[in-house]
């Protein structure tokens, strides 16, 4: 589904940052637009900033349950500077809660929480009770193998070892 990013500049409180950008909504359906003005009040300026595809994937399940079952469900618009004209270059957007997390975890991109609109979050339930499929958890058992009869790694291979490969170093006796 096409996914329009509103993202919301506003001007920054410090003398470093001149402007300060966030994403604000999503546009279901919307068509292509690249930093089309949307609405001005006074400093504050909300662009159409881009269009993406949003991409529900059957092993997302999981994670789209998670996000849907929250309070608020969102959508997560991923974000990074831009080396253009442009402020901010639109990554992408995804109803997973873990797909952003990967994606903040990397402290490269700017990840925002958008609010998701009712439609959108139909759409996503309606994915999600088609292909989800509840995952059996399934207990690793350990192997009966024993390892600790192998003694592989003691003393060195190439040198023969008649005696006891754990004995101390004994210095050489001279007789008189």
């Amino acid at each position: 589904m096409a996914l329009g990013i509103v993202v919301r500049r506003v001007p920054g409180v410090t003398r470093w940052v001149d402007y300060v950008w966030k994403a604000v909504a999503v546009l279901p359906g919307a068509g292509p637009a690249h930093w089309k003005e949307l609405r001005r009040d006074g400093d504050a300026v909300e662009y159409h900033a881009a269009t993406v595809s949003l991409e529900l994937f059957r092993t997302d399940t999981e994670a789209y349950l998670q996000g849907l079952s929250t309070k608020n469900p969102a959508i997560y618009v991923v974000m990074r500077d831009s080396d253009d004209v442009d402020p901010l270059d639109v990554v992408m957007a995804t109803a997973s809660p873990f797909e952003a997390q990967d994606y903040a975890d990397t402290g490269e991109e700017l990840v925002e929480k958008v609010p998701m609109p009712e439609g959108l979050v139909a759409w996503v339930r309606d994915y999600v009770e088609a292909h989800h499929e509840d995952q059996v958890f399934v207990k690793r058992r350990r192997d009966k193998a024993r390892v600790d009869l192998d003694q592989n790694g003691i003393g060195d291979s190439r040198i023969r070892q008649i005696s006891d490969v754990y004995r101390a170093p004994t210095a050489k006796q001279t007789v008189h």
